[in-house]
């Protein structure tokens, strides 16, 4: 039996239920808490609010996940490409370490642009280089510019990181 991460959508504000309801089922679930310090009028408080609004990942095989999905709150699988999305272990482990560090984290999602420098992380060219020319809705064109060649491929945006060095 193969324990994958995937990520689940639940109703707004149930996400510490359906940690509560998947514990309860024998489900592993990580709900990643941001510790926030609030402002009430007489003291300062430190709370525990969800970083991912309406997501909690589960780890499960692929029997499991009917037994997630029918667990009061969720709504379903996060899908990507079609299909419910992985997540890698060490991206929740990476989460996990963050969280533990830091208060106050904020999130801001990536959006893949135009010039933007990506590494491509999966498929034949895995590991590759290049320069965003275009971007559509779930692809992006890259200029791969290794080897003195212009290579363009239609690149789904999911295999795609920002590399920094330019």
């Amino acid at each position: 039996m193969s324990y994958k991460w995937f990520a689940v959508y639940t109703k707004p504000r149930w996400e510490k239920k359906v940690v509560k309801l998947l514990v309860e089922k024998g489900i592993e679930n990580y709900c990643p808490l941001n510790k926030v310090r609030r402002q009430w009028s007489d003291r300062v408080k430190l709370v525990e609010e969800p970083l991912f609004k309406s997501y909690v990942f589960v780890r499960v095989t692929d029997d499991e996940r009917t037994a997630v999905r029918m667990t009061s709150g969720v709504i379903n699988f996060i899908y990507w490409d079609g299909k419910p999305a992985m997540i890698r272990d060490k991206e929740i482990v990476a989460i996990r370490q963050f969280l533990d560090e830091y208060e106050n984290v904020e999130l801001i999602k990536l959006e893949i642009k135009t010039d933007d420098r990506v590494k491509i992380v999966a498929g034949p060219f895995m590991d590759q280089e290049g320069k965003v020319i275009e971007v559509r809705n779930k692809t992006a064109r890259i200029v791969i510019d290794s080897l003195g060649y212009m290579l363009v491929a239609d690149i789904d945006k999911g295999k795609l990181v920002h590399n920094n060095h330019k």
